[in-house]
């Protein structure tokens, strides 16, 4: 899915500052060092600033990610979607709101559950909890831009663009559109 705003002109758009706000909760600080913390940050504007390439809003995309326990997203998914049990990640689109499409460069929040990826990525074969972190934000991202999985094309479709997103969170150099 993709914006209609004008694309920014003059500064080279791959060094472009995003505004990615990485929350950590007391409750899981314990889970994710400092350092990892600082590493996932890095990539998480990696994959907003390669999103933005695509997007193309007049201004860089802003997105908030939160790292918390079960008892926290369960909260979050039995009020706002009615399922009372933890989940992996919760994506809450401000595009989707009145009047999101004014500022089409706020994209929302991503909550992402430390307890549930651990568990999650415990089950994976050479999966790290970093790992399993970037692709529940790479899918909480996806949502954000507008895609979705209720068929097997949308489910495709946005598979693809994750694993876009997930290969340039880890290439170096400047950033591409993914």
């Amino acid at each position: 899915m993709k914006s209609s705003t004008a694309g920014q002109s003059g500064a080279r758009l791959s060094d472009a500052a995003v505004m990615v706000d990485l929350i950590v909760d007391p409750a899981v600080r314990g889970r994710v060092a400092r350092a990892e913390r600082n590493r996932l940050r890095v990539r998480f504007e990696r994959m907003v600033r390669a999103a933005w390439l695509t997007e193309q809003t007049e201004r860089p995309l802003q997105v908030a990610v939160r790292l918390t326990d079960d008892a926290a997203i369960r909260e979050l998914n039995r009020d706002y979607r009615d399922r009372d049990r933890p989940t992996d990640v919760l994506a809450f689109a401000l595009r989707e709101a009145p009047g999101g499409m004014l500022c089409p460069e706020l994209l929302g929040d991503i909550v992402i559950s430390v307890e549930t990826a651990s568990e999650q990525a415990k089950r994976e074969v050479k999966t790290t909890l970093t790992d399993e972190l970037l692709l529940l934000g790479a899918h909480g991202l996806c949502h954000l831009l507008g895609y979705d999985h209720q068929t097997d094309a949308e489910e495709s479709e946005m598979n693809a663009r994750m694993a876009a997103l997930l290969r340039e969170a880890e290439r170096r150099g400047p950033t591409r559109a993914a």
